[in-house]
């Protein structure tokens, strides 16, 4: 099985993937847990690329090409092989990001960012994608908890960019039938309750 967690920054995904990868590994399932960009040698390094706050002046399509060849490689070289094995993948962010950020965040066309997300990840569309959902202000007041020298380049955004993103993965989910939207302002148990229902009415 495979499932994703997407949602803007500062939404609470971490939290439920760890909670969730103690569940599965509690019933001896194997699973593994992967993040974007990133999971291989080499999307790290292009993860560090993306994230550096350094490289202020990276264009929109050289993000979006970035992100989409770190995927490229991480579902070849990890996803694709795990799932052949009957090994549960869980992807902290996949291509639906894309299609949030670059597409509806950035402006990209998103019928060209969808076309390069078919290539990047041929046919491993998720089986289930979790789409942690909170209110932009809500995501704002726990970034500014955070210390502003920790923040990646693309945690520092503005606010109109995150609401675009939000409004995106909106609009994602009630196109896509694989999506559940979770209430990201719940208690983390109430979640964590929510999501398991999901995962055990698919298997």
């Amino acid at each position: 099985m495979f499932i994703s967690f997407e949602g803007i920054d500062f939404c609470g995904k971490t939290t439920q993937i760890n909670l969730l990868e103690k569940y599965l590994k509690d019933k001896n399932i194997k699973v593994e847990v992967i993040r974007e960009p990133g999971g291989t040698d080499i999307s790290e390094k292009i993860r560090s690329l993306l994230l550096d706050k350094n490289n202020s002046g990276m264009v929109m399509e050289t993000e979006f090409l970035l992100f989409s060849s770190s995927r490229a490689q991480l579902v070849r070289e990890k996803i694709q092989p795990y799932l052949a094995k009957g090994i549960y993948v869980i992807s902290d962010r996949f291509h639906d990001s894309s299609t949030a950020y670059q597409g509806y965040g950035r402006g990209i066309s998103v019928e060209i960012v969808e076309n390069i997300n078919k290539l990047a990840i041929s046919n491993t569309i998720p089986d289930l994608t979790f789409f942690m959902d909170i209110p932009v202000e809500v995501a704002n007041d726990r970034r500014l908890a955070k210390k502003s020298k920790q923040l990646d380049r693309i945690e520092k955004s503005n606010i109109d960019f995150y609401n675009r993103v939000r409004d995106g993965y909106h609009i994602l989910a009630q196109k896509e039938h694989r999506f559940r939207v979770l209430d990201g302002t719940k208690q983390i148990d109430e979640i964590y309750k929510l999501i398991i229902e999901e995962i055990e009415k698919f298997g």
